[in-house]
């Protein structure tokens, strides 16, 4: 037992040499090694800085030393779209990668955010804001950056505006070719549907905004433009629209479709065999690849146990389910597909857009993330519920957002403001 005992106690002193000497020897040579580890040469920091895709990976290594934050651009203009988050108001956002509430300040007035604005569509990392002002405001929450499109009465179906005439301050024509007024809630809330962006302003010069406006208008206005310019006013009730390699793409309720080069001022509508199967209440044009999809959104109303100020029971929309159809052009006919693959939809308010779910970590494949962007129809914003969930085109299932389980409270600041809408961060 001594013996034991003497072996162990010399065993631990020659072990703690044996620390102390590898200590000496290796400092010195990790001390360079992290020397040269940071004073890589500016044109290699670089190009191993454009081969990260991922922004949130960007700003990490910029952030590793001085050498190179000061060798790597801060706007990273090779960055492919990303992986949308979702903005629950304006002091907080969701992250579907790290499934993650975050809580963050835009740098907006408070009047941005409330009952009287209204975020009319998401586009290349921009939000487009409009209000109870004439003013149509580009937002990018990543850079700060704000910008104005031409205001709401350039639009061509808007015959006048006068402030001063309290209530019935716009003067529009409507699809049965009268006049009638709106006010400055109605104009905020119902005119213009929904606008996307060509590509993000800072990115070009010559970006084109294009819109929805008055339920069967498209228009369009470039950047130096002060008026919108009107491109059809065929009645057809566009319900979505969305930019693919030049051309603008609009969808009606009948699954109609308006392909519009604004360059000439040209609009073709095509007219495509619908399926049996083709219904729907809501309806969403959204790119896969080449591949000109049309997602159709079936709700279901609810009564809640709330009334309005008349005792009557306040109704509510649920989503139930929906169905994709891809266009095939040579028959001119919607095909439903029963399969995304790998590929991840998020639609919304915002410009539809389509992932590779392999791309990101969280995505779910075969899957349409989708929000509540219809909530101003109907009685949600009074009853504090949610229609925001994870539908699985497998086997048809919903499942809600773990930011918001379905029927939950909102704890985040909504919904006084504008409800939460998909964004795909744009550092440019």
């Amino acid at each position: 037992m001594v013996m034991n005992t003497i072996i162990v106690r010399k065993l631990d002193k020659y072990s703690c040499r044996v620390e102390n000497e590898t200590r000496k020897r290796t400092t010195p040579s990790s001390e360079k090694m992290t020397a040269e580890w940071s004073e890589l040469p500016p044109e290699i920091v670089e190009t191993i800085s454009i081969k990260l895709t991922i922004y949130s990976d960007y700003i990490r290594f910029r952030s590793v030393c001085r050498n190179w934050l000061s060798s790597v651009p801060k706007t990273p203009l090779h960055l492919p779209p990303q992986l949308p988050c979702l903005i629950l108001s304006h002091q907080s956002f969701f992250n579907i990668s790290t499934e993650k509430t975050h809580l963050f300040n835009l740098p907006l007035p408070s009047s941005s955010f409330s009952l009287r604005t209204r975020i009319c569509g998401s586009s290349h990392g921009w939000l487009i804001i409009i209000d109870e002002t004439p003013h149509i405001r580009l937002f990018n929450p990543v850079t700060c950056v704000t910008l104005f499109l031409p205001p709401n009465h350039t639009f061509p179906n808007v015959i006048s505006f006068n402030s001063s005439d309290i209530g019935r301050e716009y003067l529009v024509t409507n699809p049965n070719s009268g006049f009638c007024y709106l006010n400055l809630r109605q104009m905020c809330k119902t005119f213009v549907r929904k606008i996307v962006l060509s590509w993000s302003p800072t990115k070009s010069d010559d970006f084109t905004a294009f819109a929805i406006v008055g339920l069967n208008n498209l228009a369009f206005c470039k950047k130096g433009y002060d008026s919108w310019i009107l491109l059809t006013n065929e009645v057809y009730f566009w319900e979505d629209a969305v930019y693919h390699n030049g051309l603008f793409y609009a969808v009606s309720k009948e699954g109609m479709i308006a392909v519009c080069d604004v360059d000439v001022r040209r609009v073709s509508i095509f007219g495509p065999m619908p399926p049996i199967q083709f219904g729907g209440d809501i309806h969403y044009a959204v790119f896969s690849g080449e591949d000109l999809l049309l997602v159709t959104r079936d709700l279901e109303q609810e009564f809640s146990d709330m009334v309005d100020e008349c005792y009557n029971y306040m109704s509510m929309y649920r989503t139930v389910g929906f169905m994709v159809f891809k266009m095939d052009w040579n028959v001119m006919a919607w095909r439903r597909i029963e399969t995304l693959c790998d590929k991840a939809l998020f639609i919304g308010a915002n410009s539809s857009m389509c992932f590779s779910a392999a791309d990101f970590v969280g995505c779910r494949a075969d899957c349409i993330y989708f929000t509540d962007d219809y909530s101003d129809s109907n009685h949600d914003d009074a009853v504090a519920k949610h229609d925001f969930g994870i539908f699985r085109l497998s086997d048809e299932s919903i499942e809600p957002l773990p930011c918001y389980p379905r029927n939950s409270y909102p704890r985040f600041g909504w919904p006084f403001g504008p409800f939460p809408i998909w964004i795909s961060p744009n550092p440019c």
